[in-house]
């Protein structure tokens, strides 16, 4: 007999997918210009989720707005490369060149083109663009290892293809920039239809390879190789430290089109020819449907209800900007260059691992939305531990750059642990993360001897973000411990997260540098970065998500704890630093990670409505729909899964608790979807711009009084009811018994 329950979800599911237009897509929601402006470092190209090729315009600007290689302020376009970073507050990769010419002649000189953005169009799997210097039309898509351009060319003669394997986002930066340099290239022809080459650079990463084999629809005649400055006899072939070449070409009519596939490889170039296969014939226009259909498959794993289209065109843009990073390493013959510069096998290994941005919220999010995949990154971070010796922290090409403290793959090992996903080595990656935090670099070996990071030991003077950052991480690893029956190493972490109060000074309230005799460091100033790492004392005393309730005591209890966390948000702007789209609310950052669980610390004291009104007023303030609408760098994707994850209506203050705490959606309702068949709906009954508090709620039917979801609550689906007024309840979340983080 079928429940009432299930009876009563399977209608409203019903009604709410026949509701909608049978010609709407998810993916005509997508705009891949919001966030290429001011610092949102994004970039507009083609790729498909997760895919190695990143084919996208770049300007051959370099400095801090031009770390994707493309910034919506620029007005040119210098070629077109395989490669891109995106979020990323640094410049780097924008491998393999390509840029197309008519009525020229090779030259050495740098070439580029003016262009309108009238004349741009973007959508996912998808970028075209039209030259003005050239008025070529130049068109872009790509699968997981290989990009195809579609050049349409004017009327005109010698027409020219140019390869450019010296540029890079950065190449030309030189000291003071981020960006990759280049240290070896090679290029050779193969036939008339083929060319093959390597680019070797160096970035603030590390040392990398990327090998390219490039086909034309169209025989070439002769090439011309400028190696270094110098046009060189060769015609097949050359290594330089810079290299570029051109392919000419018999096009002359107006209307003629060339197409171009670029594939690459870590490895080899025979690497890069297997990825040639993935597109076997000429047929732009099915690779780009293709694309299309893999975006639309990956946006359909959230849908959200709502009359704002502006609204979706922001929310479906921040879950797509989710599926840039990590992207795939493993070439088309399932190789990959690895940590020891040796090269493995290995089946979806993945890159790109930015993760003192992404353990907060893209990670939990993947465990609703890609749990599948899941098991895929963490065997990623596994070989690079056993070709490293430890996890990655901030690693891309299977290269660490130590940028940012903490050891922060760990908290996403102990959430797919925590939350029972499958597919890894559990004893393994214990292993991994009890040697990484027992590491000796970033000053993680003052952290155990002191029991903090005395800011005298540390030559950045970031002590106490470091102190706080380990704790939590150490905190995650003594919940695996626990769960793998290891109790040793449970109280010896368990006592290792305590460490945080080490450098929280009880008489101001605040966490502050320390010296290693044990001193507070003067002078002190909460609002001064001094001591801290992308932010100070009034952003990182709330870092405590693996012990609110021992913050709360450390404040003086819950009066003391709410008025210094209205203080945050009441207090006058001091930015420490200046960013264009900062987000700057009170004295909390939004544009930057340690923010971005800040407001929803509230409901850990019974006030879930001040909740609801930190999250709705970071929502619609500081996203939009527009080209600078996104709050700060978007750090692979980081600050696009806390606005996914907020608009539904939660987030995860502790990313590997498996709790998420309600905060105020912004989605009328909003249905996740799982592989399993199963979905889990959150419907705002009586939502408005002012109806913005839960006055109470039901999950499958019944009352809900707690102010948290687990993660086993929303996998088994069904339903949350909220019910939506313009004034906070009294009751709803406000017992001790209903507020998150109580065991």
């Amino acid at each position: 007999m079928i429940s009432k329950f299930i009876l009563v979800t399977f209608v409203c599911f019903f009604f709410s997918a026949c509701s909608v237009n049978p010609q709407e897509k998810f993916v005509d929601y997508v705009n891949p210009f919001i966030g290429t402006d001011e610092d949102g470092h994004t970039f507009p190209g083609a790729l498909v989720p997760f895919g190695m090729v990143q084919l996208s315009p770049d300007n051959g600007e370099h400095g801090y707005n031009w770390c994707s290689g493309y910034h919506y302020s620029s007005n040119k376009i210098q070629g077109f490369s395989h490669t891109h970073f995106s979020g990323t507050g640094s410049e780097g990769l924008g491998d393999i060149s390509i840029f197309p010419l008519v009525n020229a002649n090779p030259t050495w000189e740098s070439v580029s083109s003016e262009f309108s953005h009238q004349q741009e169009k973007a959508s996912p799997g998808y970028y075209s663009v039209v030259l003005k210097s050239t008025d070529i039309k130049a068109e872009l898509t790509a699968t997981t290892h290989c990009g195809l351009h579609r050049y349409t060319f004017p009327e005109g003669k010698n027409a020219l293809l140019r390869i450019d394997l010296g540029f890079g986002n950065g190449a030309e930066a030189r000291v003071g920039h981020n960006g990759d340099e280049p240290l070896e290239c090679f290029f050779k022809r193969i036939d008339d239809h083929t060319v093959v080459g390597f680019r070797r650079s160096m970035g603030f990463v590390g040392e990398r390879c990327v090998y390219f084999a490039a086909k034309t629809s169209l025989p070439f005649g002769e090439v011309s190789i400028f190696a270094d400055g110098t046009l060189v006899r060769s015609k097949e072939m050359a290594n330089a430290v810079r290299l570029k070449s051109y392919l000419s070409f018999p096009v002359t009519s107006a209307g003629a089109q060339l197409l171009v596939k670029v594939a690459i490889s870590s490895v080899s170039v025979e690497g890069a020819m297997a990825g040639l296969l993935e597109i076997p014939d000429w047929d732009f226009d099915k690779v780009k449907n293709n694309a299309e259909s893999a975006w639309e498959k990956e946006l359909g794993k959230i849908v959200v209800t709502s009359d704002d289209k502006a609204f979706k065109e922001t929310f479906y843009t921040a879950a797509y900007h989710n599926y840039f990073a990590p992207f795939r390493y493993d070439d088309a013959l399932g190789n990959y260059m690895g940590a020891d510069k040796k090269v493995y096998k290995g089946k979806n290994i993945y890159t790109l691992h930015s993760l003192w941005d992404t353990f907060r919220a893209t990670a939990p999010l993947f465990t609703l939305t890609q749990k599948e995949r899941v098991p895929d990154i963490i065997n990623s971070y596994l070989a690079f531990y056993r070709q490293h010796g430890l996890l990655p922290s901030w690693e891309v090409y299977f290269d660490e750059a130590n940028v940012m403290p903490g050891y922060h793959s760990v908290p996403v090992i102990a959430d797919a642990i925590l939350k029972g996903i499958d597919g890894f080595d559990y004893q393994q990656a214990f292993e991994a993360m009890k040697t990484t935090a027992n590491e000796d670099i970033r000053e993680s070996d003052f952290y155990r001897q002191y029991g903090y990071v005395p800011d005298d030991k540390d030559p950045r003077q970031r002590g106490v973000t470091k102190t706080v950052e380990y704790a939590f991480d150490d905190w995650c690893i003594a919940q695996v411990a626990k769960k793998l029956n290891l109790p040793d190493d449970y109280l010896e972490f368990m006592k290792r997260s305590g460490y945080w109060k080490n450098v929280f000074d009880t008489a101001i309230g605040f966490v502050r540098p320390k010296d290693s005799a044990g001193n507070w460091m003067l002078p002190f100033k909460p609002a001064e970065s001094i001591g801290f790492q992308e932010g100070n004392a009034w952003i990182y005393t709330w870092y405590v998500p693996q012990d609110v309730y021992g913050l709360i005591q450390m404040m003086g209890g819950e009066a003391p704890f709410e008025t210094k966390l209205d203080s945050l948000y009441n207090g006058p702007e001091k930015p420490y630093r200046k960013l264009k789209n900062h987000g700057f609310y009170g004295l909390s950052e939004f544009s930057n990670e340690p923010s971005h669980h800040v407001p929803y610390l509230y409901a850990y004291i019974g006030k879930p409505s001040k909740t609801a009104e930190k999250v709705n007023h970071i929502l619609t303030n500081f996203y939009s729909n527009q080209t600078n609408g996104l709050c700060g760098n978007d750090d692979c994707g980081q600050t696009s899964a806390w606005y996914v994850l907020s608009a539904i209506g939660f987030y995860p203050v502790n990313p590997a608790s498996g709790e998420y705490v309600l905060g105020s959606p912004l989605a009328a309702q909003s249905t996740l979807n799982f592989n399993n068949g199963k979905h889990f709906i959150i419907r705002a009954n009586g939502l408005s711009k002012q109806n913005i508090y839960i006055q109470k709620a039901t999950l499958n039917g019944k009352p809900y009084t707690k102010s948290f979801l687990q993660h086993t609550d929303i996998l088994r689906g069904g339903e949350l009811v909220l019910y939506m007024a313009d004034q906070p309840s009294a009751t709803w979340g406000v017992k001790m018994e209903d507020r998150p983080g109580r065991e």
